[in-house]
């Protein structure tokens, strides 16, 4: 006779009671639990006077989220030297303008950024379980899975337009220039590779030469560009599109990076390095979500504050 095995109730009860009090945190205070993180990264030639880049990144607005449109609003308190924001800034088709209106106070400063997917296009509903199996066969966005049909799209235009006006500089797939706190600064971009709009041929060559300063910037930080931006010899490379994992477990990290970097570096500061050279890259975690799965754990809503440095000689 084959015995049986029972969890006892108060157990059951127990763990009960954790996954709702976890999905409450989840979703009723980290999902709002905005931080700003502060990095140094030596990137300036020998001499050079230190910038601080504010790096803004998924946004992901949806309409009456206020607590977050005032929070990017007191971000302009930073006075940043220059801004980069690397896209998805909507998760919803009727909050172009609320997302415009966070960032109006940020537009005063010179700035440059690259669309997302979510830009483009509206989100639909997602078992948050293919992210683990899209992991597990190295298939993500079009990379490998089938086109997606009749996708809604959002007003991606009213932003571009808006960027562009207050002197913004458009980095899909070409190169721009800024000049922020007396430096010359060349920028390099890419359109989303997560929807395989990257089109690096158009931009390939490396950095420009006489600036003092050369940034590469993405959205999603797949392999194939960060190995393109670094063979190239940038020194820096921008991006987003992870959220850092979203859904995290404490003191072990990410599950999934929705694309093909490790979970090593889902997030923050690290290297990335090619047979001839080695680049910093910046992944933002982001300070928002997919208006279908609006919840946190263990890794809070960010923007960075990057202070860029002089080299070591």
């Amino acid at each position: 006779m084959r015995a049986r095995y029972r969890i006892p109730l108060n157990t059951a009860l127990t763990a009960t009671a954790l996954s709702a009090a976890a999905v409450a945190y989840a979703a009723g205070f980290e999902v709002r639990s905005f931080r700003l993180r502060r990095v140094t990264v030596p990137v300036l030639p020998p001499g050079g006077r230190p910038l601080r880049v504010l790096h803004v990144s998924d946004i992901h607005m949806v309409s009456g989220q206020r607590k977050k449109q005032r929070w990017l609003h007191s971000l302009a308190g930073l006075r940043p030297d220059f801004v980069i924001n690397t896209g998805d800034n909507l998760s919803d088709p009727e909050a172009a303008p609320e997302a415009l209106d966070a960032l109006g106070p940020l537009m005063e400063f010179p700035g440059a950024y690259v669309f997302g997917s979510n830009d483009y296009y509206a989100p639909r509903p997602r078992n948050p379980a293919r992210y683990l199996a899209e992991r597990a066969t190295g298939r993500h966005g079009l990379n490998g899975n089938a086109p997606a049909r009749n996708v809604p799209r959002n007003p991606w235009w009213e932003l571009r337009d808006a960027f562009d006006d207050a002197g913004w500089v458009n980095l899909t797939n070409t190169r721009g220039r800024l000049k922020a706190a007396g430096a010359d600064i060349a920028l390099t971009g890419l359109d989303d590779p997560h929807i395989r709009r990257d089109r690096y041929d158009e931009v390939a060559g490396g950095p420009e030469p006489g600036a003092d300063l050369a940034l590469a910037v993405v959205h999603a930080p797949y392999l194939r560009v960060l190995d393109a931006f670094t063979a190239d010899g940038y020194p820096l490379i921008l991006a987003g599109h992870t959220h850092g994992g979203q859904l995290c477990i404490p003191f072990y990290g990410a599950l999934v990076t929705n694309c093909d970097i490790e979970p090593a570096r889902v997030k923050g500061l690290s290297t990335h390095e090619t047979p001839t050279h080695t680049s910093y890259l910046h992944v933002s975690a982001g300070c928002g979500t997919n208006r279908y799965t609006p919840v946190r754990f263990a890794c809070p809503p960010e923007a960075t504050l990057l202070t860029l440095t002089p080299r070591e000689t």
